[in-house]
Formats: structure tokens, C-alpha cells, sequence
């Protein structure tokens, strides 16, 4: 089932936090290096991303985040925010590392582009790491097309040479 979440107070926060697991593992190691005890730094780093989230990213144009519910469990999620009229920016897809390779990520990117069809022609652009081969071809085998060869974040206004920029195009009906 897909989930579409508008505002802070809807999320199941811990449901968020057991998809984002894995990355907010490996985010220890920027965030809180020289922190030893790994289950205190992975709190440190989930409340950091809670705080972003109900302070900022919520606050956003069009803040939306999509999670894809199967029998009771966040499997994946992904958001996205509205940067101008017809363009809209997304970020932050995965998939719990317990349910990938089984096409859940494409379900919830695929699904989350439907939705967004209903309100008309839009373009939505993401950045994905070259060394991200899985969610690159996820997100082609959904219909993004690289356009850059050096990412470009809408929401920090921030190149980066070491991520793709993709982009799906709507045109309306």
C-alpha cells in the first residue's frame, strides 16, 4: 500500500528509521567518528534525521514522503518537494535492507509517479551516486534519464562530481 505523508506528526517514526537502518549506520562514521558505541551514535544520527525532517524538510514546498507498506511494514520510502511550478525534486530512496531485490523500490518510485500524474505535466529530478549501480537502474527502469554526468541537489544548491543527476518526464495526458 502506498503511503502519501504531508506532515511530521503522520510519521511512524520508528517504521522510517528500520527502512533508513543501513545508511544511518554507515552516516555514524561522518557524523559521530570518533564516537565508539555504535547503538549511541545510530540514535544520535536517527534524532538528527527526525529533527531535519520535522524542522526543515516538512517545512518545504510540497514536502511529501512516500512509503510503500506491506502487511504492516515500511519496506521503502522516498521523498520528494516542490522547488518550482512543474519541478520537484526527490531524494532519500531505500529500501530496508530485508526486502530488496524484490522490486519494492521500483514499486514505490513507479507508484509515487502516478500519483504525481494526476496533478498534471511535472519534471522530477534526483541525484544518485556512480557507484550506486542498484539504484540507478531502478531509477531508469522507471523512466529517469541521466542528464548530467555531475548531480545537482535542488535543496542545499549543491553540485557534486561524484553523483548522476536524473530526471522523469511528465507531459501530461
Amino acid at each position: 500500500m502506498l503511503k502519501i505523508i504531508s506532515e511530521y506528526q503522520k510519521v511512524d517514526t520508528r517504521k522510517l528509521m528500520d527502512v533508513y537502518s543501513e545508511s544511518n549506520f554507515e552516516n555514524t562514521d561522518y557524523f559521530y567518528p570518533d564516537d565508539s558505541d555504535k547503538e549511541a551514535a545510530v540514535r544520535k544520527v536517527e534524532a538528527g534525521f527526525l529533527e531535519f525532517l520535522k524542522n526543515d524538510f516538512f517545512n518545504k514546498n510540497d514536502a511529501t514522503y512516500w512509503v510503500l507498506e506491506i502487511d504492516g511494514v515500511w519496506v521503502s520510502a522516498l521523498r520528494t518537494c516542490k522547488i518550482q511550478d512543474g519541478l520537484y525534486y526527490m531524494e532519500a530512496l531505500e529500501t530496508r535492507p530485508d526486502y530488496r531485490r524484490k522490486g519494492y523500490g521500483a514499486q514505490l518510485l513507479s507508484s509515487a509517479a502516478a500519483s504525481m500524474k494526476k496533478n498534471g505535466s511535472f519534471r522530477l529530478c534526483s541525484c544518485v551516486s556512480k557507484k550506486n549501480i542498484a539504484s540507478l537502474r531502478t531509477h531508469e527502469k522507471c523512466g529517469f534519464r541521466i542528464v548530467s554526468e555531475e548531480g545537482y541537489d535542488y535543496l542545499h544548491g549543491e553540485a557534486d562530481e561524484h553523483d548522476f543527476s536524473l530526471e522523469y518526464r511528465y507531459s501530461g495526458a
